[in-house]
Order: C-alpha cells, then sequence, then structure tokens
C-alpha cells in the first residue's frame, strides 16, 4: 500500500479545480488551500496545513493549531462526524489538554466526576480491592466523557468550512520541495505544505510513512452505554468485575447514562457481526452468571451504541519503527501509537499528541527559531518517550488481568489484588502539565 514518491504533473487548470472544493475564509477573502508558489507572484507564501481525519486527535489538534493561530483544514471521509460509538474516561492529563484548549469547563458540565472509589469484583460478586483516587492523588480527576460529545465540542471551536466531510484520502504522493500531494476518492487533490495524520488505527498515512500494520493482542471488547430516562442508579464510582479470560467494567457519565465495557479473551477475530442484536445477547452470555446490575444495563443499552472490537496495539521499537515524521508529514494518536485500552490512555495520550505538536509548529511557524521539519523531529522524539512506554505497560497490564488459568486467577485474586497492587504508581502516567494556548500575535 505504500505510495510512490514520484510527484506527477500537476496543471494549473487541474490546481485550480481543486482549489474550489476546499475554500476556508480567513477574514472576507477566500483562501485556497491548495496554492502553490506557481499561483502567487510576490509575498511570503502562508503556511498552509491539512489535518487527515476528523477524530478526537485531528480535532484536537485543529484547535490546538486555531488557538495559536495557525488555520488548518481537516479532511474526513465521512459524511459528518463520526459520533456513534460509546463513551472513554479521561484522567487528569486529557482535562490538562481540554483545559489548554479552553473547552474543559463547557465538557464538565456535562459529565459526572468520579468522586468516589474503584471497586474492583471477581465473578461472584466478592469485593478484591477498592481505591479512591483523592486519597491517591489529590489533584486526580477522572470522568467518563461521551465520544459524541467531546467531537461536537471540539468541531464547534473551529471556523466554519474548516473541516471537509466526504474527504476519503486514496493516495499520497511528495514532491522535491517537501510538499505533499494528496489524491482523494473523489479525484481531487490537495497540495500542503504540512500534513498531520489523525486518521486512526488503519491510518493510510502511517501506512505510506513505512509503518507496519497494528496487531491484534488476543483480546476483543463489547461496549456501550446504557441509558437510563428516569436517571441512572449507579454512585459515582468505577466498577471492575474480574473473572477467567474476561472481565467487565462501568462506570457513570452523567445523570441518565452508564458506559460498560465486556474484554474476553479470542485467539481469532472471527466473522464480523455488526447487527445490534447479536452483539446485546452474545455480551449478554458472556457474563449470564454475574451480577444483575451488568445484565440490566446491557438490557437498557441502546442499538446505537453498542459495539463490538478488537484491540491492537503498535510497539515503536527504536531503531525498528519509523520515526513520527517523514519530511513535513507527522502523526498523531492512534495513528501513530496505537495501544489498549487497559490504562484509559488512548485519547488522553492523543490529546497530549496535539498540544505538543502545535506548540512545536506554532514556534516554526510565527517565529522561524527552526524549520517546520525540525519542529516535527522534536515532537517525535518528545512523545515517542511518553507513547512508547505507555503503550507496553497497557498491553503488559491487559495481559495480566486476561489471565484465563483457574489456578493464576485465584492467585490474581486472593493474593496479588488485596496485597500488591496499588493505585498510586499505577497512576503516575497521568502526570502531565501544558500551559493554555493563545495566539502570541494578538
Amino acid at each position: 500500500m505504500t505510495m510512490s514518491l514520484l510527484l506527477p504533473t500537476y496543471p494549473l487548470q487541474s490546481l485550480a479545480r481543486s482549489c474550489r472544493w476546499c475554500p476556508v475564509r480567513t477574514g472576507a477573502k477566500p483562501v485556497c488551500l491548495a496554492a502553490t508558489r506557481t499561483q502567487t507572484s510576490g509575498g511570503d507564501q502562508e503556511e498552509k496545513v491539512v489535518i487527515v481525519g476528523a477524530g478526537i486527535g485531528g480535532l484536537a489538534t485543529a484547535v490546538s493549531l486555531h488557538r495559536l493561530g495557525i488555520r488548518s483544514v481537516v479532511l474526513e471521509q465521512a459524511e459528518s462526524l463520526r459520533t456513534g460509538g460509546t463513551s472513554l474516561t479521561l484522567f487528569k492529563n486529557g482535562w490538562r489538554v481540554l483545559d489548554a484548549i479552553s473547552v474543559g469547563p463547557q465538557l464538565r458540565m456535562q459529565f459526572l466526576e468520579i468522586e468516589g472509589r474503584m471497586v474492583v469484583k471477581n465473578e461472584d460478586g466478592r469485593e478484591l480491592r477498592s481505591f479512591r483516587f483523592k486519597d491517591e492523588d489529590q489533584s486526580q480527576e477522572v470522568r467518563a466523557v461521551e465520544r459524541r460529545v467531546l467531537l461536537e465540542t471540539l468541531a464547534g471551536q473551529l471556523p466554519p468550512q474548516t473541516i471537509r466531510f466526504s474527504s476519503k484520502l486514496k493516495a499520497i504522493q511528495s514532491n522535491a520541495n517537501g510538499d505533499t500531494l494528496l489524491e482523494l476518492e473523489d479525484g481531487s487533490q490537495l497540495l500542503s505544505k504540512i500534513v498531520i495524520g489523525c486518521d486512526g488505527t488503519r491510518s493510510k498515512v502511517a501506512t505510506w510513512m513505512g509503518f507496519s500494520e497494528p496487531k491484534y493482542v488476543g483480546h476483543c471488547a463489547f461496549r456501550g452505554l446504557g441509558f437510563y430516562p428516569n436517571g441512572q442508579p449507579f454512585q459515582k464510582k468505577v466498577n471492575y468485575i474480574y473473572g477467567k479470560g474476561i472481565r467487565a467494567g462501568y462506570v457513570p457519565v452523567s445523570a441518565t447514562k452508564v458506559y460498560w465495557f465486556i474484554c474476553f479473551n479470542s485467539p481469532s477475530l472471527g466473522p464480523k457481526i455488526t447487527d445490534p442484536a447479536i452483539l446485546k445477547q452474545q455480551a449478554k452470555d458472556m457474563v449470564s452468571t454475574w451480577p444483575e446490575e451488568l445484565q440490566n444495563l446491557i438490557d437498557l443499552t441502546p442499538d446505537e451504541t453498542i459495539s463490538k472490537t478488537p484491540l491492537v496495539d503498535r510497539w515503536l521499537w527504536p531503531g525498528i519503527a519509523p520515526q513520527a515524521s517523514k519530511g513535513r508529514v507527522v502523526l498523531v494518536g492512534d495513528a501513530w501509537h496505537p495501544m489498549t485500552p487497559n490504562l484509559g490512555q488512548g485519547a488522553c495520550c492523543a490529546l497530549e499528541d496535539s498540544v505538543v505538536l502545535a506548540n512545536k509548529l506554532a514556534n516554526a511557524i510565527n517565529e522561524g527559531t527552526e524549520s517546520v521539519e525540525t519542529a516535527m523531529e522534536s515532537y517525535g522524539k518528545e512523545r515517542w518517550s511518553r507513547a512508547f512506554p505507555l503503550t507496553v505497560r497497557a498491553n503488559l497490564v491487559g495481559a495480566l488481568l486476561q489471565w484465563d488459568n483457574p489456578l493464576v486467577c485465584s492467585v490474581r485474586d486472593n493474593i496479588i489484588i488485596p496485597k500488591f497492587v496499588k493505585l498510586g504508581p499505577m497512576l503516575e502516567h497521568t502526570n502531565f502539565e501544558c500551559e493554555p494556548l493563545y495566539d502570541s500575535k494578538t
């Protein structure tokens, strides 16, 4: 799937046609992002930034750049924001980023803070251990956030026409001066100076850069969002249940919604099933002897929120994995470092990526202190030292929790979890600080 680096002839007539499909307004004057020096006469060329993918990483990067005075266009292959799915848990590092881009307060109003405990039980309902987040770290902040609301909130911070829907990437090519030609499935072409790949675990940008496909880790997960129209009955705590080769969890999201998951061992992916009724029944069958409140929660899950997905990751081994950037093309979030959800850090890490990259690009573009390529290389080095250990750690935690040997599970439930597990060290990775983003030119 690697694309040729040979840049084809690109007539000005074709370039002009591509300009019409992606205008972005700066003030009253429409600016075509596909403009090149062959189209402009005199003066300095304005930097052009294209982000591939309107997921959490893509929109957070666009908002971060916007706060720093740099406009971008976001290409999204779907016809609208992909707001399906359930929720994600954000720890304090994720909230630091959301505060830095000025959307934290708006989101806090809509989602419950988990002020109580994290409770771990076995499949019979016996409590193995409980922790209080604030006892371990007074600054800790944990909330489950609806993915739909997070995406819509981020998108609402961007200028009109920033997001270009129905724009599925087909091919990537780079020319001699470092610009990148993006060809879309509808035949449109866009020439950009900076490309940021935020197109998820199946990233075409990452493939073009030489990255391998993410590796299936041997676990799948059902996820859903239970809906209680008259108010959900759960306390503000995280509930985990550990079985043999299977575990589940649920956490209140808002006054009426509760997020749940079931993670189970599966040596192969099996047939892809999208029928919500079948998925719901499969999930219930797996935990048929578990606490009744989990069964009821699955029953109260709307069809559009239930899913089954394989868990994958990619280990960025030093000296083996490609760098995060190639010329003026760079990766963010799952496109670069997909990780399993066992530490709740996938979205948080993507948010961190977005502000670090935006700050470094802004310094290069606005201050001219270094080249864009150097800024991207610096971002890659800084973020690799954070993302790689998290990816490995998440994988190992998942392997530990997915044990299916009865004797080993007995040792886990009766010795390891009650006597040796400490929450504080397990949350050290949520320490992350960043300053509010603002345009230094205003």
